[in-house]
């Protein structure tokens, strides 16, 4: 079997201090860290996410510009490619990264499967290349991109985990909603 873990948005953004912080978003990122460091050889492939939006328009709707974000589909500018605002949060040990995939580029996106890896494949396609059977899913934000990116792996057919103590909502009631839900799609949520 070839398992890869998916890592979803743990930037500087997302995590105190940033544009549009996450509680808990340090701890989440330090934990990621600490996971890899005692399960060396747990995975095949470790794919990286990043918001990395342009700086230069609204991104498709997904920045509010004329007026107060909605923080449901409208959201404060963050992420923004080649700001520290968009880089991994300096706790995130990114060493084992193989994959990284930039998402949003000019338009709302949530899930990974929505972004392009370096090479410019889509990460379904990069799954099937590497060979990939099973995915665990970590990082931010538990109601959003996490949710939308463990959905999408359903949806490829493979067995899906999320950890709950590897990843932080923006809501406490949403982020519950969101483990149910995914429950509910077939997904396994389990501590690490």
């Amino acid at each position: 079997m070839t398992r890869a873990l998916f890592i979803i948005d743990v930037q500087n953004d997302f995590t105190e201090g940033g544009a549009l912080a996450v509680e808990g978003g340090a701890a989440v990122a330090a934990g990621i860290s600490r996971y890899l460091s005692e399960h060396p050889d747990r995975y095949d492939e470790v794919f990286a996410s990043r918001d990395w939006h342009d700086g230069d328009n609204d991104n498709g709707g997904h920045f509010a510009t004329t007026g107060a974000p909605d923080y449901v589909s409208t959201w404060p500018v963050h992420c923004v490619a080649g700001t520290p605002g968009a880089e991994f949060h300096p706790d995130l040990e990114i060493a084992d990264v193989t994959v990284e995939v930039h998402k949003g580029q000019g338009r709302p996106a949530y899930s990974i499967f929505e972004g392009t890896t370096e090479d410019g494949e889509t990460v379904a396609e990069k799954l099937d290349e590497l060979g990939v059977d099973e995915i665990d899913v970590v990082g931010l934000a538990t109601d959003y991109c996490v949710l939308s990116s463990a959905l999408d792996a359903v949806d490829t057919g493979r067995p899906v985990r999320v950890f709950s103590d590897l990843v932080a909502g923006v809501a406490a009631d949403s982020s519950a909603a969101a483990l149910d839900d995914l429950v509910a799609a077939g997904v396994a949520v389990e501590h690490s």
